[in-house]
């Protein structure tokens, strides 16, 4: 009960194993390690400003369950985006409460990541039908960002002669969700993209310069049209048509691929997600066939092992940014995907027929809700709606008669409006208390009982969905809770986790995700909180939130924070466009260009010209730094024109450099900013910190240093903290206007503070290490790392390592001998640790033929020890490979059950394949298939399940 947590936390905390560790090192001391590591000038002088010692896993809950307690559970009709959803509680406890599900890692490694792949194709497979589309991806981040990622793929697939024409126009309805409207916004100004917002979108009359039109689907103010004609015009004019739809609305009305739009985009959060204050949840994205090429984000497609068993992976991945770097036209990196899956599971358990009952239920309550307020004389603004009903009414006395019976509605800005917004949890007791509402702000008395009528046929016959959907097997076995347990479990088995071993991936940092942190998800007090609920029942968010920013802005050395990215990328681009902003508020706009290091991971020039930016690449030497003399002359070059740098510090290598003083300054001279990248964070908490070195802005993986789990490739909360002087152009929201600073931004994500729900995560983090033990983790990574890196140095040479021949919290391994003397691929490397039970580390970045490795404070030695043995034994196998013919143990790895138990013709044995180790007879971990044929997938594309 009273232990501290960092001792739960840490993986090596006995002295005897510290100081074998340190020997192998050749260092007398932690200290004198971390005074070879870290450049003496940028070594903090005192203790972060906070609290030293931290809670006790005991007070922690304690403490976070009270900050729940302190958010008021009104009955929200709200709507806007966030609805109030039944979670399943089997999909709940089997996958969101389970860490072989949201501590595994996004599935590029697709032998040992079946299970997930196979519940992110059932959630493509399901959109798809939903849709009427032909292609899905499979997942964003929220409905906002998803609807800007369509506005960038209709501008990319604009034809060459609509390109010299200047088409710029994206045309929007302006009966789209305010908070969409603002990312479109953000995103549309630094391409030079013109949103015109058209009052009567129906009855718009195309320019000849529009490129794209949105519309939503039903409309905001609950309004359900017939977009047929408009977009056959829209057509006509060369104009490719987006739909942002609602997933429940759906299963009722003609899906936007009958009614011929080109891409249809919404959030997910209505399949059995909690509002969380406004996520996370998973965005939705599909297309036509014709576009998949251009569609962002990441792809499940289907393919074939080296035995002819099928195989899932992820398809065309040519798209992703970390190939196209500053060509990109998207720097999507971080899915959704354990919502994803769970929101796939929620279509699997309810099936077309679940989905259907959800959707009556939710319009015939609607239906009688309108039916008694124009009983009364309101006027509706539609008398096509769905779940949606907007309502000339005297706002102050509703607003007050709401309070007093504990229901929240929606006030749009302009005019005396109330908008309200039934879901499938809505009884007919709720329709009885909202008619009630409106009939004593009317003054007149309520009718005595509202009659629900079932049934209901949607009034407009041509916008009646009549196509089957969810016809797919899987969407139909699974309906009792025996069963989907079953099958959750069976997809479980299939990936490999934190669960099953230590997963070294650099730059990814895969540490604990402590069961104490997790645990305040499943609180209804913070899962049950619509982000516009009304400031006086959110106070626990708010403080949570006003104590992690602070926190955050400590750790950083920053004046201020913002939680509003929902990924590591949108922390990137939010950072960008804060500098961009500053730039413009001097009256230097023109200030445009940045300047990246080679070594970069792929986000950065990404992010950088999805922000506007000219990208100039600055070189690396020899030993991975930066060309300091190459960024001074760059820097001069453009300082006229200069708004700063990205850097990422550690760098890339996992290296500090001794001259980032030098380089700041360099950059300041010439007028630009300095944009850090934290990914690399986990390597400077408590011991350094961006804004001690000089940095202005930078932004943090809370999945990687702040102990949140990567949950399958998402979601993740990318915050940015800056200095003083960049404060008040944070990220603004349209509707809350607390968030942001006081000429912040538009907004770059949907929600005002972002994935809120997964923020008490962090926030436990930091309250339960306190000080003293974020200090201890950065210098255990460091530790774990240099041991690692000296331990396996008589087989693999280090690939960079610093002035005094240390590594950061991370290594690069050189492999680029093996495919000339043994024969072997890297690749083959790799999938045979899967044999041992490892996830391999880092492939290939940011040197090719390399693995990157980074164990993390919080994997023992004994762990450690068992991977560096694994990675000898390796080499063994490789170099006895180099003499043998092609059929030998590296290449045909991994090895499935099956393929053990089957007919046996390899020049090995059994043995060798599936049981290498001692450890692996004793807990062995076989990978579902064997090596993926990755060009047959993705010649012969399938992104979905057939109907067996």
């Amino acid at each position: 009960m009273f232990d501290k947590f960092y001792g739960r936390h840490i993986g090596v905390t006995d002295a005897g194993e510290l100081s074998a560790m340190l020997k192998t090192i050749g260092a007398g001391s932690v200290e004198e390690l971390i005074s070879q590591v870290i450049p003496a000038n940028i070594r903090l002088k005192k203790r972060l400003d906070m609290p030293q010692e931290g809670m006790t896993e005991t007070e922690f809950t304690a403490h976070v369950t009270g900050l729940a307690a302190r958010n008021r559970q009104a009955r929200s009709f709200i709507g806007m985006g966030w609805y109030p959803t039944a979670v399943p509680a089997a999909i709940l406890r089997n996958v969101l409460e389970n860490p072989a599900w949201y501590t595994s890692y996004t599935p590029y490694q697709a032998e040992i990541s079946q299970g997930r792949l196979e519940a992110l194709l059932n959630f493509q497979t399901a959109v798809i039908s939903m849709t009427g589309m032909e292609i899905a991806n499979c997942s964003l981040l929220d409905e906002g960002t998803a609807a800007a990622e369509a506005m960038g793929m209709m501008l990319s697939l604009r034809s060459r002669d609509a390109v010299k024409e200047g088409r710029n126009v994206l045309v929007v309805d302006e009966n789209i969700f305010p908070q969409t409207l603002d990312v479109l916004l953000t995103r549309a100004e630094p391409f030079g993209v013109e949103i015109v917002s058209s009052d009567d979108i129906a009855s718009y009359e195309f320019s000849g310069r529009e490129f794209g039109a949105m519309v939503q689907y039903p409309a905001a103010n609950g309004d359900v049209r017939d977009y047929s004609a408009f977009t056959a015009r829209a057509h006509a004019a060369g104009v490719l048509v987006t739909a942002i739809a609602d997933v429940v609305a759906l299963a009722m009305l003609q899906s936007p691929g009958e009614w011929g739009a080109d891409i249809a985009v919404g959030s997910t959060q209505r399949w059995g997600i909690p509002m969380g204050f406004g996520g996370p949840s998973a965005a939705y994205f599909a297309t036509r066939d014709a576009y998949k090429r251009n569609m962002p984000g990441r792809i499940i497609g289907v393919s074939v092992d080296r035995l002819g068993n099928k195989a899932l992976r992820m398809s065309l991945q040519t798209r992703e940014q970390h190939i196209k770097r500053e060509k990109a036209t998207s720097n999507i990196c971080t899915a959704s995907a354990l919502m994803a899956s769970m929101a796939g599971f929620y279509a699997v358990y309810m099936g077309a027929e679940g989905l259907r009952r959800a959707a009556q239920h939710t319009y015939d309550h609607t239906a009688a809700v309108a039916d008694a307020l124009k009983a009364m004389g309101y006027t509706l603004a539609s008398e096509n709606y769905f779940d949606t009903l907007e309502v000339e009414a005297e706002v102050s006395v509703i607003r007050q008669e709401s309070a007093e019976q504990g229901v929240n509605f929606f006030y749009p800005a302009s005019g005396n409006k109330v908008r309200m917004s039934f879901d499938e949890l809505t009884t007919a007791e709720e329709v009885q208390k909202v008619v009630a509402i409106f009939a004593a702000a009317m003054g007149v008395k309520a009718p005595k009982s509202v009659a629900v009528k079932e049934g209901r046929a949607f009034p407009i016959e041509k916008l009646r969905r009549t196509d089957d959907f969810l016809t797919e097997g899987v969407f139909k076995k699974y309906r009792s809770e025996s069963e989907l347990m079953r099958y959750i479990k069976r997809l479980e088995l299939r990936d490999l986790s934190l669960a099953d071993g230590m997963i070294s991936l650099g730059s990814c940092t895969m540490k604990l995700n402590s069961a104490a942190s997790m645990l305040p998800l499943s609180l209804a007090g913070f899962g049950n909180i619509h982000p516009y609920a009304p400031a006086d029942q959110t106070e626990g968010y708010r403080v949570m939130i006003a104590e992690l920013e602070k926190d955050l802005a400590t750790i950083t050395g920053f004046a201020a924070c913002s939680l509003q990215p929902n990924s590591g990328a949108a922390g990137e681009y939010a950072g960008l466009m804060v500098i961009r902003a500053y730039h413009q508020s001097k009256g230097q706009g023109h200030r445009n260009v940045i300047l990246i290091p080679s070594s970069a991971h792929g986000t950065n020039p990404a992010s950088a010209a999805m922000a506007g930016m000219k990208i100039v690449i600055v070189a690396c030497d020899e030993r991975g730094n930066i060309d300091v003399e190459d960024l001074k002359a760059k820097a001069a070059e453009h300082s006229t024109e200069l708004a700063g740098l990205m850097v990422t510090y550690p760098s890339t290598h996992g290296v500090f450099e001794s001259r980032i003083r030098e380089i700041v300054d360099a950059i300041h001279d010439a007028g630009g900013q300095v944009y850090m990248d934290g990914a690399n964070m986990n390597a400077q908490v408590g011991l350094t910190n961006p804004g001690f070195i000089g940095a202005d802005v930078c932004h943090l993986n809370l999945h990687k240093t702040f102990g949140m789990p990567h949950g399958g490739g998402g979601p993740g909360v990318g915050p940015i903290c800056c200095a003083e002087h960049l404060a008040a152009f944070l990220p603004s929201h349209s509707v809350v206007s607390e968030a942001g600073g006081a000429d912040g931004i538009t907004a770059v994500a949907s929600a005002p503070f972002g994935s809120a729900l997964l923020l008490p995560i962090t926030y436990g983090y930091i309250k339960m290490l306190g000080e003293k033990g974020l200090r201890v983790s950065t210098e255990m990574a460091i530790v774990n790392a240099n041991y690692m890196a000296k331990a396996i140095s008589g087989e693999y040479k280090t690939f960079y390592s610093g002035e005094n021949g240390r590594v950061g919290h991370e290594m690069i391994l050189d492999m680029q001998n093996f495919k000339r003397d043994y024969g072997v691929e890297v690749g083959d490397v790799a999938r045979r640790l899967m044999d041992y039970g490892f996830h391999a580390p880092t492939l290939s970045f940011p040197v090719h033929d390399t693995f990157m490795v980074e164990p993390t404070e919080s994997e023992g030695k004994a762990e450690m020890d068992r991977f560096i043995a694994a990675m000898v034994a390796i080499k063994r196998e490789c170099e006895a490979a180099s003499a043998s013919a092609a059929d030998n143990v590296v290449v045909n790895a991994p090895h499935t059950a099956v393929e053990i138990a089957g007919e046996w013709a390899h020049p090995y044995t059994r043995e060798q394949a599936a049981f290498p180790t001692a450890e692996t007879r004793v807990s062995k971990f076989f990978p579902f298939v064997s090596k993926i044929d990755n060009g047959f997938g993705d010649r012969n594309l399938v992104c979905k399940w057939n109907l067996e």
